[in-house]
């Protein structure tokens, strides 16, 4: 059985086997986590990410999708990035949501993985009710299917970690 923790605080400076970016689909870097863990883990990340795009991402990584690289300086074997969804209200993309953390799940068991550490995919600049969001997280985890013994959401504030500490119960 998984089990669930929260961590209010910052992602980058987390122990883990796999720590979660949510990444752009251009997986070059950007704003918010994933430009936060672009530069703390240094340019390993970044050479891995070129690589992936001038392989088989050649148009980037679909949203609700997940692919590994090193962690490069952080304190983790790997980063698994994941695309999530923009909210459009009015339009329900709740499954590509799930899509996000059910893969990011299965390429950490192909990884041996046994800890991961997820921030609040889609819940910062892609708009996402951190309300919504932390549901779809954790019923989304609870319902996994995976060798991962901890998943460790962590959460940049304190809205985002009452959202979640609601969900978990």
């Amino acid at each position: 059985m998984t089990t669930i923790t929260l961590v209010q605080g910052d992602i980058t400076r987390q122990s883990a086997d796999a720590i979660v970016n949510a990444a752009n689909s251009s997986l070059l870097g950007g704003g918010g986590v994933d430009g936060a863990i672009h530069r703390r883990g240094g340019p390993a990340i970044l050479a891995e990410c070129r690589a992936l795009r001038a392989s088989q991402y050649g148009k980037g990584l679909p949203t609700g999708q997940a692919v590994a690289t090193t962690a490069g300086e952080l304190d983790a074997h790997w980063v698994i990035h994941t695309v999530g969804p923009r909210y459009l209200s009015g339009e329900d993309r709740s499954d590509l949501l799930a899509s996000c953390y059910r893969e990011a799940l299965r390429v950490a068991d192909e990884l041996g993985a046994r800890t991961v550490a997820f921030p609040a995919v889609s819940a910062g600049i892609y708009g996402w009710p951190i309300e919504d969001a932390a549901r779809i997280a954790v019923e989304t985890v609870r319902a996994a299917r995976t060798a991962v013994e901890e998943v460790r959401f962590v959460l940049f504030d304190d809205r985002a970690y009452e959202a979640f500490a609601a969900q978990v119960g």
